[in-house]
């Protein structure tokens, strides 16, 4: 890395909330990173309660021209009041913005440096990211990112429809964006973005950077996502995980409506979103939907719901699901 005369080409943004166990593993995944520029982690601990903080302030000794910490005494993440976001980019100085959070890690020393020189010569990308290894916590197992065959088939060609489409076709952990597109993109929607309508924001970001310009994606494993039990997209309970549903599919239903995406795609989302939506009116009949489901769509469903039997009817629907899958 160059030395601290040098302009600041990267600010990886990182958020922890206890962590403590994986840390370290992320932590070392910057520090490891040979670059011919300057780059900084901006690590911002969430107010942790298990002693990850204590591991940050030790790197942050020992490398204190990368481990850039912040250290919160109350959780900022739960407020859903935009205050998370405003905290980390006040401190992203860099031209460009990457991302790892806590529990995930990187694992090529070269990964900033080979996404920089890309998009260093070609102006007209907005992000860059990378394919990655998942790594399954309670099996203790290492695989391949299920879309990993999609996002080699698409390529550098990704629009905005296949990220509305494609669950996971860019993962958080591997996105080297451009800050002056980051800046952009929070000013295109106050709705998504300055109000906490939606547990997804990544997605929108995609999206939208999809929009603005062109999306490289390196054919190259970089990085390695952790799929643990419960977080953002791995909830327990179904309750928790309907909610999630709504808001994640909620959204796609927005974007579709928004810009007027392709009928074929708005009509399929339009169906992943009411399903979603009716399994958690089921469990949460007060829910107000921030995306209103359109009139007179699965009149059936919404009948069982009057009468009170949609929610036993879908878990049994899921549940033969489940059975089916089992025995083929």
């Amino acid at each position: 890395m160059e030395g601290n005369d040098s302009p600041l080409m990267v600010s990886i943004r990182c958020i922890t909330y206890n962590h403590k166990q994986y840390i370290r593993q992320c932590l070392d995944g910057f520090i490891m990173q040979k670059t011919n520029f300057r780059f900084e982690a901006i690590v911002h601990d969430d107010a942790s309660t298990d002693g990850t903080a204590d591991i940050i302030r030790d790197y942050a000794k020992k490398y204190p021209d990368i481990i850039k910490p912040i250290f919160e005494t109350e959780n900022q993440y739960s407020k859903r009041d935009g205050s998370l976001r405003k905290i980390m980019d006040a401190h992203m100085h860099g031209k460009y913005i990457a991302y790892c959070e806590g529990d995930d890690f990187w694992t090529d020393p070269l990964k900033l440096q080979k996404q920089i020189d890309f998009l260093e010569k070609h102006n007209e990308y907005s992000m860059s990211h990378t394919n990655c290894l998942c790594y399954n916590q309670n099996k203790q197992k290492y695989i391949h990112d299920p879309i990993e065959h999609k996002k080699s088939e698409i390529g550098n060609d990704l629009t905005c429809e296949d990220i509305i489409l494609y669950p996971r076709i860019v993962l958080t952990l591997t996105v080297v964006i451009r800050k002056s597109v980051y800046e952009q993109i929070h000013k295109t929607d106050p709705f998504i973005f300055d109000t906490g309508n939606f547990l997804l924001g990544d997605i929108p970001m995609w999206y939208t950077a999809a929009r603005l310009g062109k999306v490289h994606y390196l054919n190259e494993t970089t990085s390695v996502y952790r799929v643990l039990e419960n977080s953002a997209s791995h909830i327990k309970g179904k309750k928790n995980k309907y909610k999630f549903a709504v808001s994640a599919q909620g959204l796609r239903a927005y974007l579709c409506r928004r810009d007027n995406l392709s009928k074929e795609l708005s009509s399929l989302i339009e169906k992943r979103y009411a399903n979603a939506l009716l399994h958690h009116l089921a469990l949460n009949p007060d829910y107000k939907p921030v995306v209103p489901l359109p009139p007179q769509k699965h009149l059936f469903e919404i009948y069982l719901n009057k009468i009170k039997l949609l929610g036993l009817y879908l878990v049994l629907r899921d549940s033969l699901k489940k059975i089916k899958n089992i025995l083929k």
